[in-house]
């Protein structure tokens, strides 16, 4: 037996805080009847919906989205600014991100409605790889990199080994473009590790998760992951 607003968080339709206030809403039923107490629990044998619609109608889906800049990781957001589902409006299912991008971050984002392939992805134990590339103010070197190869403290928070790479430095604009892999997604994580070692990043692209990248896709497109994709991936998870 499980309580309500973890199953509904788990199958990706809301947070479990936000689950909780659907069921205060009255928008959530067991089999047919509304519930608002937010302890009640159900097995597997109960049909949970939301809004009317049973969670287990939905099938599984799997999405690669090139998310632009200027757009938030949300399926809402109370300021009323764009959202990544926004560009999924053809899609029944109700799926959500997996992760997030910053909201001035661009590139690989994956969106679903399975959330134990979220989860997966997500926890830190199973350290999939994600690869950035950052344009920088500052002519980088390797020496400036290096401390971030041994992991570093930030403002508080301590951040796990990276590999990095210097792809090009323009020493007229003094600006370079840095490549970072990392395997953790903590919040500002990239542009936090590279201010530490004095390179503020001036723009951020997501370009790899896993085995994953972005292929032929553009700002704002998506595609379907292949069943291949969904393996490959989650077989890159420890």
């Amino acid at each position: 037996m499980e309580r309500v607003q973890k199953v509904i968080a788990q199958a990706g339709i809301a947070s479990r805080r936000k689950a909780e206030q659907l069921i205060l809403d009255g928008r959530v039923a067991i089999n047919g009847q509304v519930i608002r107490e937010l302890g009640t629990k159900v097995s597997k044998k109960d049909e949970v919906a939301v809004d009317g619609v049973p969670i287990s109608s939905e099938q599984y889906v799997y999405f690669m989205f090139y998310k632009p800049r200027g757009v938030i990781s949300a399926v809402t957001d109370d300021k009323k600014r764009k959202v990544v589902t926004d560009y999924f409006s053809d899609v029944s299912e109700r799926i959500y991100p997996v992760g997030r991008l910053d909201y001035d971050t661009s590139g690989l984002l994956l969106l679903t409605n399975d959330g134990d392939f979220a989860q997966r992805l997500t926890h830190p134990k199973h350290e999939v790889e994600k690869k950035y590339v950052a344009k920088v103010k500052g002519v980088a070197l390797p020496q400036d990199l290096k401390p971030l190869t041994r992991g570093i403290r930030y403002k508080g928070e301590k951040y796990a080994p990276a590999r990095f790479d210097i792809l090009s430095t323009d020493h007229q604009a003094k600006t370079s473009i840095v490549q970072l892999t990392i395997h953790e997604g903590k919040n500002h994580q990239v542009k936090h590790m590279l201010e530490a070692v004095k390179l503020p990043v001036q723009k951020l692209k997501r370009e790899q998760y896993g085995p994953l990248t972005l292929g032929n896709l553009r700002p704002g497109e998506f595609r379907e992951l292949s069943k291949k994709e969904i393996n490959a991936i989650l077989e890159s998870s420890k």
